[in-house]
């Protein structure tokens, strides 16, 4: 049987509650703004997408991972009902970066640090009692990783109830080496175009309880499919993401053509973009132009480890709610994407059963979600 999704949290640049973000997203709204956390004179690109929490323009603070991290887990856990008393439950985390903003303030003497402000161990325990922590720093593919962890672990017995999180923020480290890797600095995400120019870092944080069975689930777990094809330590690789999209339709029980909605990595990257059309093409073959495609980092820019996380939190309300957002900005598709369904111009209304959710990190660390309904809808007229 598989495992349901009972409760499920996403804050953003563009909101900080489920219902926020995937009112933004299907409004089309994006939290592009002037960088906020620090100095934007350093840099070529100056803008991201920064949840606007701090308490001056340019003046950062530390331990904003764990905040954020905290409130998503609350949130979830609070829609799932089953309190804040989690010191029984596995909480599994995947990030890119953890507190590592907190350490470049530290060195630039911004008070004190100690190990255990690295990590979200001491964080969660404090505030939820938590005694099983686990935190996976595979880059931008972490929480879906961290997913197919939390899986196994229902499936085999080892807990009834888990929780999955992800979480990202911006770092005047990342946010620099991303602008440096492109000819010009870009100005704003934009997947799948052919006129983009880069990749900007957001912030965000995101987690879902899974549970083996419950009443009124938000969505069933099919399966998870992951794979390290190591290919090169940041350039994507065609043949190892189309693999992890058959082992997950495999796992899954599903054809291609079953899937109505692929929520894309799409992560407006010079290679990244035509690498996923290829291997998406590759894989749906002549059912390419059957499932609704979109990219949300078009509005709340790379969120690294709570990235493939925010993306399946949309789909769930895409089952919900039968709408899906469009991929702002995206005005001429790449080639190797002309042939597919990708919802541009405005958010379209469908009825979506089957959703796949795809997240790949540098490494070729990839890792491909197959969630489905749980519950019938009318589609939205």
């Amino acid at each position: 049987m598989s495992p349901v999704i009972t409760g499920a949290s996403a804050i953003t640049s563009v909101g900080t509650n489920v219902d926020e973000f995937f009112s933004a997203l299907c409004s089309g709204n994006t939290g592009l703004h002037e960088l906020r956390g620090f100095d934007k004179g350093h840099f070529r690109a100056t803008h991201a997408y920064e949840i606007d929490d701090r308490p001056a323009q340019g003046v950062d603070v530390p331990g904003r991972a764990s905040k954020w991290l905290s409130e998503a887990i609350a949130q979830a856990v609070a829609q799932a009902g089953i309190g804040e008393d989690l010191s029984d439950v596995p909480v599994l985390i995947g990030t890119g970066l953890r507190e590592l903003r907190s350490l470049e303030l530290w060195w630039r003497g911004g008070g004190t640090l100690t190990e255990d402000d690295l990590h979200f161990g001491p964080v969660l325990r404090e505030r939820f009692g938590v005694t099983d922590t686990h935190t996976f720093s595979n880059a931008c593919s972490a929480s879906v990783y961290a997913l197919a962890m939390g899986a196994d672990l229902l499936a085999t017995g080892q807990a009834d109830t888990v929780i999955v999180a992800g979480v990202d923020v911006l770092t005047e480290s990342m946010h620099g080496l991303l602008e440096r890797v492109h000819p010009s600095p870009p100005e704003r995400v934009r997947p799948f175009d052919r006129n983009r120019t880069g990749v900007l870092m957001g912030d965000g944080a995101a987690a879902v309880v899974l549970r083996t069975t419950s009443p009124g689930a938000l969505g069933a777990l099919r399966a998870v499919g992951v794979n390290c094809d190591a290919y090169h330590a940041t350039a994507p690789d065609a043949a190892g993401i189309a693999a992890a999209m058959r082992e997950a339709h495999r796992l899954a029980g599903v054809k291609p053509a079953d899937v109505d909605l692929v929520m894309m990595h799409g992560t407006g990257t010079l290679l990244n973009d035509e690498v996923e059309a290829i291997a998406t093409r590759e894989v749906f073959a002549d059912w390419v132009d059957v499932p609704l495609m979109t990219a949300i980092k078009s509005m709340t820019g790379h969120t690294s480890g709570a990235s493939g996380l925010l993306n399946l939190v949309s789909a769930l309300q895409s089952f919900a709610t039968g709408r899906v957002p469009v991929t702002v900005g995206l005005v001429e598709p790449v080639a190797e994407a002309s042939s597919f369904r990708l919802v541009t111009g405005e958010t379209e209304h469908a009825d979506i059963a089957v959703a796949q959710i795809n997240a790949f990190g540098f490494g070729g660390i990839n890792a491909v979600a197959i969630v489905e309904a749980t519950t019938q809808r009318e589609v939205s007229s």
